[in-house]
């Protein structure tokens, strides 16, 4: 499963150093066509490649060579790959140590990186055995953690915690919300399980995050298709409310029409988050949502729609009362006892016709 390789998007790409003024354009020799190396190289090397620091940031300027991580470029043609990432990280990470948390989930093909680090690189998350100590490199974010030999395996030369591994270190050491989007990210796309997970939590005992590690395994589930339908979901839990089905298809004369992110069936409730990417990026999309929202409507389903800045404050309320009052059944059959219906109801039991 991780030999193969995925077209990824992350946050680690297309970044420039932050340090330093802006530069002009380099006089490179036009002459001889450029040769890059076939693979990632450290920014150090360069001088192998007859390149400056300044030919390095003209280039990744230009869109010829692009940063993969911190002190590592690469050919901006290169197609990313899990194996690209691994050679580019077993670059900077010393030989007896391992990378973990938030670079290890980029190698597995999930970016937890926020918006800020797209351009500020930050260093590479690596762990050394109980004992040792943490490198001291300005691309290494060293700690210390007790692994066994089943928490690790070999990427592209480097060795890396598995996604088993990973998500367990990140449902304990991220804020709750990513915590809950990295274990469903790594759980859909690495085939595991939430039981899988909670096989392993045990583990954790005493460990810092641990307590919280316990509370997200059990809401882990591999269908949420992107980190903020998890987030979606872990704000209905919190709000006390039932949790929606994921990925639930509508069938129309035996065919399955549309696709729901989270979903109440049998109460005809639809939530979907409607991110950028894959809903507002073109007039296509818009037009597609609106027109398959409008179907729903007419068969009678209430759509509830979240987006980017629906996670605090009223925005987040807004939603989570539409929802609450979506929820709240139309008609009880339970009969409320008004005043005097018990005393009434007390005297009909002693056989007191006058009541």
């Amino acid at each position: 499963m991780l030999s193969s390789v995925h077209p990824l998007s992350t946050g680690y790409e297309s970044a420039l150093d932050s340090a330093g003024p802006d530069l002009e354009p380099v006089a490179m020799n036009e002459s001889e066509p450029l040769k890059l190396p076939a693979g990632p190289f450290r920014g150090r090397d360069a001088a192998e490649l007859d390149l400056t620091k300044r030919d390095l940031r003209s280039l990744v300027e230009r869109g010829t060579l692009r940063r993969v991580c911190r002190g590592v470029y690469a050919d901006a043609d290169l197609p990313d790959s899990i194996e690209l990432r691994a050679n580019a990280a077993a670059l900077v990470t010393p030989a007896d140590h391992v990378v973990c948390d938030r670079t290890a989930a980029w190698i597995h093909g999930v970016d937890m990186m926020t918006a800020g680090e797209t351009e500020a690189l930050p260093p590479i998350d690596t762990c050394a055995p109980s004992g040792r100590t943490p490198p001291r490199r300005s691309a290494v974010d060293g700690h210390e953690r007790a692994l066994v030999p089943s928490d690790v395996i070999t990427i592209g030369g480097v060795r890396v915690t598995t996604p088993l591994r990973t998500a367990l270190d990140l449902g304990a050491r991220l804020h709750r919300r990513d915590a809950l989007a990295a274990m469903d990210s790594l759980c859909r796309l690495h085939g595991m399980t939430a039981q899988m997970l909670t096989r392993e939590v045990k583990r954790f005992r005493r460990r810092r995050g641990v307590v919280q590690l316990r509370e997200l395994v059990a809401l882990v589930d591999p269908r949420a298709e992107s980190q903020r339908e998890s987030w979606t979901r872990l704000e209905i839990h919190d709000a006390g409310l039932p949790l929606p089905t994921l990925q639930h298809w509508v069938v129309v004369d035996g065919r399955r029409r549309y696709r729901l992110d989270l979903a109440y069936p049998g109460l005809r409730i639809v939530i979907e988050y409607d991110g950028f990417d894959d809903h507002r990026r073109t007039h296509r999309q818009v037009e597609r949502d609106l027109a398959r929202r409008r179907w729903l409507h007419d068969q009678g389903w209430i759509v509830i729609v979240v987006r980017v800045g629906d996670f605090t404050g009223e925005a987040l309320d807004r939603w989570l009362n539409e929802l609450r009052f979506a929820l709240k059944p139309s008609y009880i059959n339970v009969r409320r006892l008004e005043r005097g219906d018990r005393e009434r109801l007390a005297a009909r039991t002693r056989g007191d016709d006058t009541a």
